[in-house]
C-alpha cells in the first residue's frame, strides 16, 4: 500500500506536466491559426498575379509576333538590296576593268587576274540569267581581250627572259657531270625566279580558264630556239678559243678531271687541229644537249600541264636534236668519203665520238623517255651507222695493208722502218686506246650472234683476231716489198728493222697483251724473225771472212819458200779481204739501223767474226814472205778494221 504522502506528491506532479501540456496545446492552435490565416492571404496574392499575368502575355503576344514579321521583313529587304548591288555591279564590271585591262598585266599580275575573274563571273551571269542582253557580248569581248593580253605577256616574258646558257657555264656543268671535283655546284637557271612564277601563274590559267593550248606551242618554239642557239654559242667558242687558247673551262671552277670528253685523241696520219677540234666540240654538244635538256624537261613540268608534258617536250627538242644529228651524220659521210680514197686513219675520227655517245646512251634515252619513237631512234640510229661505217673502214684497212703495192721508188733506200709499217702501227697504237668501242664495232657486224649475246671478252677476241690479221698482212706485205732490193744483206735489214719496229711497239704500247689473245707465241715468234734476218745480214760477209780461211793456205816448213803461186794465193786473199771489207763498209755505212741497242748488238757481233777471223789469219802469214811490199796488202790492223765496222750504218759517219 502507497503512503498517502507519496500519493498526494505524485498526484500534484502529474497535475503539473498537465496544465504545462495544455499551455503547449494551446500555442499551437494559436500557431495553427495564424498560419491559416497566412496561407490564405499568399493564396489570394498568387491568384490575383496569376490573373494579372494572363492578362500581359494576351497583350504582348500580338505584339511579339507583329514585330518578328517586321524584321523578317527588313531582312527581306536587305537581301534584296545586296542582289540587287550584286546584278547591278555586273551591268559596270565593263567599265571598272576597262583601264586595267586596257594597260595590260605587265607589273600587276595579280591585279589584272583579279580583274579577269571579275569579268569571267559577269559572263556566266548573264549566260545563265540574260544571254540575251548587249551587256553578254561586251563582258565577252572584254575577256577575250583580257584572254589575249595574257598570251602576248606570256610569249613576252619568255622571249625577254629566255636565254641562251653560256658556253663556260655549260662547261662547267659537264664537267660537274663527268665525277670531277668541284669548288661549288653550277645550277643552270633558265629565267629569274619571279619571272618564272608569273609564267607559271599565266600558264595555270591559261590551262583552266583560257580554254586554249597555243600558250604550249609559244613555250615550246621559244624554248627550242634557246636551246639550239646554247648548244651552237657552245661549239662557236670551242671554235674561237680551243685552238688558240685550249683553255674551255671557267677558272673560276677549280676541277680535277678524271676522264673527261676533252681528253685528245690521238694523233693520226695526216691529222690537224682544227678537226681536233670539231671532234672535240661535238662530243662535248652531245654532253650539253643532255644536260641542257634535262633542265628544259624540269622547267617544263612546273609550265606545261602534266598530260602535255612529253608531247611538249618532244617538240621542243627537236631542232637542237636534228642539228646534232645532222652534225654526226656529216662525220659518217666525210669518214665514208675518206675510206673511198683510201684514208683508212679517218675513221679515227669515229671513234672518240662513238665512245662517248654509247658511254652516255643510258642517260641520253633517260632523258629522251616518254618522247616519240622515232626521237627515241635517232640516237641508235646514229650509233649503228658510225659502228656499220667503223667496221667497213677497219676491213678495208686490214686489206690496204696486205695489197700495199711494193714500189720501188717508195722503199726506203737505207733499209729503214716503212711507212706502211709506222703507218699501221700508229693506226693499231690508236685503236688501242678505243679498244671496247673497237671491239664493240667489230661485233656488231657479227652476223652469227645475236647483239644481246655480245661480251666484253668476246668483243675483246675479235679486236684481237683483227689486230693479228693486220699484223699477218703488213708481214706478208713486208716480205713481199723486200724482194725490191737487190741486195739481200738490205733486204734482210729492211725486215729486221720492220720486225723490230713491230715487236718494240707491240711491247710499249701494250698492244702485245692484246695480241696474245689470240696468238700466245706472237712475242717469241717475232724475236725469231729478227734472229732469222740478223743471221741472213750476217752471211753478206761470208765474202770478206772467207778470204781468211785455210783453204788453200800453203804450209810452210821451216827454211822453206813459199813457190809464185802460193804467193799469189795469200795475195788473193789478202786483196779479197780489203776489197770486200772496203765495199760493204762503203755500202752499209748508208744503210740505217734506227734502234741502238740492235744496232750496237749486230755492229759487236759482226766485230767479233771478222775481227777474230782476221786475227787468226794474220797470225798464219806472220811469217811468211809472200811480198816485197808487205803494206799494200797488210793495209788495216785488227782494230781498224773493228772502227770500220764500228761505223757501219751511221748515215752521219
Amino acid at each position: 500500500m502507497i503512503p498517502t504522502e507519496d500519493a498526494s506528491a505524485r498526484k500534484r506532479e502529474i497535475e503539473e506536466k498537465l496544465k504545462q501540456e495544455q499551455e503547449t496545446l494551446s500555442f499551437v492552435r494559436e500557431n495553427l491559426e495564424k498560419s491559416d490565416q497566412l496561407t490564405k492571404g499568399m493564396v489570394s496574392i498568387l491568384s490575383s498575379f496569376e490573373s494579372r499575368l494572363m492578362q500581359l502575355e494576351n497583350s504582348i503576344i500580338p505584339v511579339h509576333k507583329q514585330t518578328e514579321n517586321l524584321q523578317r521583313l527588313q531582312e527581306n529587304v536587305d537581301k534584296t538590296l545586296l542582289c540587287m548591288d550584286h546584278v547591278i555591279s555586273y551591268y559596270h564590271v565593263a567599265k571598272d576593268t576597262d583601264r586595267i585591262i586596257r594597260e595590260g598585266p605587265t607589273g600587276r599580275l595579280d591585279e589584272y587576274l583579279s580583274c579577269i575573274a571579275k569579268i569571267q563571273k559577269a559572263v556566266e551571269y548573264f549566260q545563265d540569267n540574260n544571254p540575251d542582253s548587249p551587256e553578254l557580248n561586251t563582258v565577252k569581248a572584254r575577256f577575250e581581250k583580257g584572254k589575249e593580253l595574257l598570251e602576248a605577256e606570256f610569249r613576252s616574258l619568255l622571249n625577254r627572259y629566255s636565254k641562251p646558257v653560256p658556253p663556260i657555264l655549260i662547261l662547267d656543268c659537264i664537267s660537274m657531270d663527268e665525277e670531277v671535283e668541284v669548288q661549288e655546284e653550277v645550277v643552270l637557271e633558265h629565267l629569274p625566279e619571279t619571272v618564272l612564277q608569273d609564267i607559271i601563274c599565266i600558264a595555270g590559267w591559261l590551262t583552266d580558264y583560257g580554254r586554249n593550248q597555243d600558250f604550249m606551242n609559244v613555250y615550246f618554239q621559244i624554248r627550242s630556239t634557246q636551246l639550239d642557239r646554247s648548244i651552237k654559242g657552245l661549239k662557236d667558242h670551242f671554235r674561237k678559243n680551243s685552238a688558240s687558247s685550249g683553255i674551255l673551262y671557267s677558272p673560276a671552277v677549280q676541277t680535277k678531271r678524271k676522264d673527261t670528253p676533252t681528253k685528245k685523241t690521238p694523233k693520226r696520219p695526216g691529222k690537224d687541229d682544227a678537226l681536233d677540234v670539231e671532234i672535240d666540240s661535238y662530243i662535248h654538244c652531245i654532253s650539253a644537249f643532255v644536260r641542257l635538256a634535262q633542265g628544259e624537261y624540269a622547267l617544263l613540268t612546273e609550265v606545261i600541264p602534266e598530260h602535255h608534258q612529253k608531247k611538249t617536250f618532244d617538240s621542243l627538242i627537236q631542232e637542237a636534236l636534228d642539228n646534232l644529228m645532222l652534225e654526226g651524220d656529216n662525220i659518217v659521210s666525210a669518214a665514208r668519203r675518206a675510206i673511198m680514197r683510201h684514208d683508212y686513219s679517218a675513221v679515227l675520227t669515229i671513234f672518240p665520238i662513238l665512245r662517248h655517245l654509247k658511254m652516255n646512251k643510258s642517260e641520253f634515252d633517260s632523258t629522251l623517255q616518254g618522247t616519240a619513237a622515232s626521237t627515241k631512234n635517232k640516237l641508235p640510229a646514229l650509233i649503228a651507222s658510225m659502228e656499220t661505217i667503223g667496221a667497213k673502214a677497219l676491213e678495208e684497212f686490214a686489206d690496204s695493208i696486205k695489197n700495199d703495192p711494193d714500189k720501188e721508188y717508195n722503199m726506203p733506200k737505207d733499209g729503214t722502218v716503212h711507212e706502211l709499217t709506222s703507218n699501221a702501227i700508229l693506226f693499231l697504237q690508236q685503236l688501242l686506246d678505243f679498244h671496247e668501242t673497237a671491239g664493240a664495232m667489230l661485233a656488231s657486224q657479227e652476223s652469227s650472234s645475236s647483239s644481246s649475246s655480245y661480251t666484253s671478252d668476246f668483243n675483246k677476241r675479235l679486236l684481237s683476231s683483227y689486230i693479228c690479221k693486220v699484223l699477218g698482212n703488213l708481214q706478208l706485205n713486208l716480205l713481199s716489198k723486200s724482194k725490191v732490193y737487190e741486195d739481200q744483206a738490205l733486204s734482210a735489214i729492211f725486215l729486221h728493222n720492220n720486225y723490230n719496229y713491230i715487236l718494240k711497239s707491240l711491247e710499249k704500247s701494250d698492244l702485245i697483251q692484246l695480241v696474245t689473245v689470240t696468238q700466245k707465241r706472237a712475242e717469241m715468234s717475232y724475236r725469231e724473225l729478227i734472229e732469222q734476218q740478223i743471221g741472213m745480214y750476217q752471211r753478206s760477209w761470208l765474202k770478206v771472212t772467207e778470204n781468211l780461211t785455210d783453204r788453200n793456205i800453203p804450209v810452210l816448213l821451216p827454211g822453206s819458200k813459199l813457190k809464185d803461186k802460193e804467193r799469189q794465193v795469200i795475195k788473193d786473199k789478202f786483196k779479197g779481204f780489203n776489197d770486200g771489207l772496203e765495199e760493204l763498209c762503203k755500202i752499209q755505212k748508208g744503210w740505217a739501223i734506227p734502234d741502238k741497242e740492235q744496232r750496237d748488238f749486230i755492229r759487236h757481233a759482226q766485230k767479233k767474226v771478222v775481227s777474230d777471223a782476221y786475227r787468226a789469219f794474220l797470225h798464219r802469214c806472220a811469217n811468211m814472205s809472200f811480198t816485197k811490199n808487205p803494206e799494200k796488202y797488210h793495209k788495216y790492223r785488227p782494230e781498224e778494221v773493228e772502227e770500220m765496222i764500228e761505223k757501219l750504218f751511221d748515215t752521219s759517219a
